[in-house]
């Protein structure tokens, strides 16, 4: 019954995105009465999406093997929070979780909204119910979440094992509220393009969800790029897979939005910019979604295998994203220029680094797209680091040497004569590290400057608050100085990982030490373990950094049995000063043991960093609604006072 009940709200969800889609058409088109009937059926869809996402969390938790999507992911064994996630651990569910949030995200609108004029708004609502459309036809038509099966399985297949991890339990929400969130500035930029209104106050009420979408992804990514190196043994932490990739393009089109869309509500200037990257941010998750869910991928992320799947997602992909850039070519010429400014200024640093950041985006879709285009013609061709890093590099490092100066420069026009004192301190600290680094034995071209500019960086992003009361500086002031300096704590662990770490693959009978940088390590001995749903050969690992206190490590080799798979569980003794990892492999004929080990110095310096970058979105936004309250507030006490005057 739970399941009928969850495919009966998603068919009612579907039915008021058709009704939210025809009634804002016409209601933007003179009908004013059907304003309402706009905004309430986004609400109602939000409120029947949500109860059909929780009637299918009841489904796993109550492991309702009935149903085809239960028993293909889960187990009554598992842990219950690995049921939860196998509720959105496969295709179905996944994405009957982003049209949850989609429709949520409409209701939000609906219900809060009030800083856009109401075509705008209504144009709005009309353009997330043509989205949702898409999405419920999709669901219901080829990816039904709530599908019985003829005769209940006696038991589930179970999850698949390395999805069996907290930190995928909550890396995927945590990108589909992102993407979800780029869903949204798109359906902002569609209504402001169709009621021709692409002025400041439309920019600030898209900000917020650009600012929520961007922490979520940058959440998402941070904690995917963990878990791939703890959980999948092999001690890197991005590796360019074209999965990594599809995150990391929203990623780039959300960080250029976000920017863009700040200088349009602060300063009314880059508005074509905000239009256009509002389309190409949206473009790219539902690329990503495509890449994923389409089964030209095969990737641990990768849940559907079903070419008909893919090519419904790609005429979605070519209905949306044609249907908006048309769109934009038809009225980009309505589009007023906005406001002037010179290139020596804050909103040219910021437009140079938008064309950088569009430059890396278009070097990682062309790396991801091009050994797909190949196979097609039975060419097999591998595009990884030697590609994407050098490449990259080439727009990645200007980009951070602006982001440096950027935010000292003023509005509209400065001189950097002005700055000359804080440009020379940053360049020698700089220059002091690039020379500090080479000494120490770094020799890596891209590392080393990679250091030298994580430190001028560092320094960089506090300078904004000189001179300043640090009482009084904006919260969403703050926010851009953490978030620039999470930039440099991340790229400083990037650079030292790349720079300094040591590998050594050992094979070591019980008794033997072997070493790793400046780590004694000991193999004490082999226990066979059991798991809920596993069973494991576990080492016990005595560590020593530098003959000081012992480390004790646990590293396993699990074998699952639903579904039978086979994985590694890395150990990892982290000091402030980097990690040791290390993992545990076969025995071989002569009775030793495979030991592989790795000494990475400041690399959890990548994962501190991200959460400040998020920390840093996640203060601007706070600062960026409570500055709107009380400009609406003050914007109200003056309507009420000159009515008060009227009277």
């Amino acid at each position: 019954m739970i399941a009928e009940i969850g495919l009966a709200a998603l068919w009612l969800a579907a039915a008021l995105a058709v009704l939210q889609l025809v009634g804002g058409v016409l209601a933007v088109r003179g009908q004013g009465e059907l304003a309402s009937v706009v905004r309430t059926s986004a609400i109602a869809q939000g409120v029947l999406a949500g109860l059909s996402f929780v009637a299918l969390l009841w489904l796993f938790i109550a492991t309702d093997l009935s149903v085809k999507l239960v028993a293909a992911n889960s187990h009554s064994a598992k842990p219950l929070i690995f049921k939860l996630s196998g509720a959105w651990g496969n295709h179905e569910g996944s994405m009957l979780l982003w049209v949850t949030v989609m429709a949520l995200a409409g209701g939000l609108i609906a219900l809060v909204e009030r800083r856009l004029a109401e075509k705008t708004l209504l144009a709005t609502l009309a353009a997330q119910g043509f989205v949702a459309i898409g999405f419920y036809a999709f669901i219901l038509m080829s990816s039904n979440p709530f599908e019985r099966l003829p005769i209940p399985a006696v038991e589930g297949n179970g999850l698949n094992p390395l999805l069996q991890d907290i930190g995928l339990a909550f890396h995927p929400p945590t990108l589909y509220f992102g993407y979800v969130g780029l869903s949204v500035a798109f359906s902002f930029a569609v209504g402001a393009l169709v009621t021709k209104s692409v002025t400041p106050d439309f920019a600030r009420a898209m900000r917020p969800w650009v600012l929520g979408a961007w922490v979520f992804l940058t959440l998402g990514i941070t904690a995917g790029s963990y878990w791939a190196y703890y959980e999948l043994g092999w001690g890197g932490w991005w590796f360019w897979d074209p999965v990594e990739n599809a995150s990391l393009m929203p990623w780039l089109a959300a960080t250029a939005l976000l920017h863009s869309v700040s200088v349009l509500a602060a300063r009314d200037a880059l508005r074509t910019w905000t239009i256009m990257l509002g389309v190409i941010a949206f473009s790219m998750s539902m690329l990503g979604t495509f890449l994923v869910r389409s089964g030209i991928l095969t990737s641990v992320h990768a849940f559907a295998v079903d070419p008909e799947r893919g090519s419904f997602i790609l005429v979605l992909l070519s209905l949306y994203i044609g249907g908006a850039l048309a769109l934009f070519a038809l009225r980009a010429n309505s589009i007023s220029e906005g406001e002037r400014f010179k290139l020596t200024s804050r909103e040219g640093a910021l437009v140079f680094n938008n064309v950088m950041l569009s430059a890396i985006l278009g070097i990682v879709l062309l790396g991801t797209l091009y050994p797909l285009a190949t196979e097609a013609f039975d060419v097999r061709v591998s595009v990884g680091p030697p590609y994407f890093n050098p490449v990259g590099a080439i727009f990645t490092l200007p980009m951070l040497l602006v982001m440096a100066v950027g935010p000292l420069l003023r509005w509209r026009q400065d001189n950097l004569t002005r700055i000359r004192l804080p440009l020379v301190g940053v360049a020698v600290v700089m220059l002091a590290t690039l020379a500090v680094v080479v000494l120490l034995g770094a020799y890596s071209l891209l590392a080393d400057l990679g250091l030298a500019i994580a430190a001028g960086l560092a320094i960089a992003a506090f300078l904004p608050l000189r001179g300043r009361n640090l009482l009084r500086v904006p919260l969403a002031t703050w926010g851009m100085v953490v978030a620039h300096f999470g930039i440099a704590v991340a790229l400083f662990g990037m650079a030292s990982e790349s720079a300094f770490s040591e590998e050594k693959l050992a094979a070591v009978s019980i008794g033997d030490t072997t070493q790793v940088g400046p780590w004694d390590v000991k193999l004490e001995g082999v226990v066979p373990v059991a798991g809920p749903n596993w069973t494991a050969i576990e080492g016990h690992v005595i560590a020593r950094y530098d003959g000081g206190k012992e480390v004790v490590l646990d590293p396993q080799s699990r074998n699952f049995w639903a579904p039978p798979q086979e994985t590694n569980e890395s150990q990892l003794a982290t000091r402030w000063n980097g990690q040791l990892y290390a993992v545990i492999g076969n025995q071989a004929e002569d009775g030793r043991w495979q030991l592989r080990l790795w000494w990475k110095p400041f690399v959890t310096f990548i994962w501190y960093g991200g959460m400040l970058v998020a920390l840093g979105g996640l203060l601007s936004l706070i600062g960026r609604l409570a500055t709107d309250l009380k400009r609406r507030r003050a914007l109200r006490r003056r309507e009420l006072r000159s009515g008060e005057a009227v009277a």
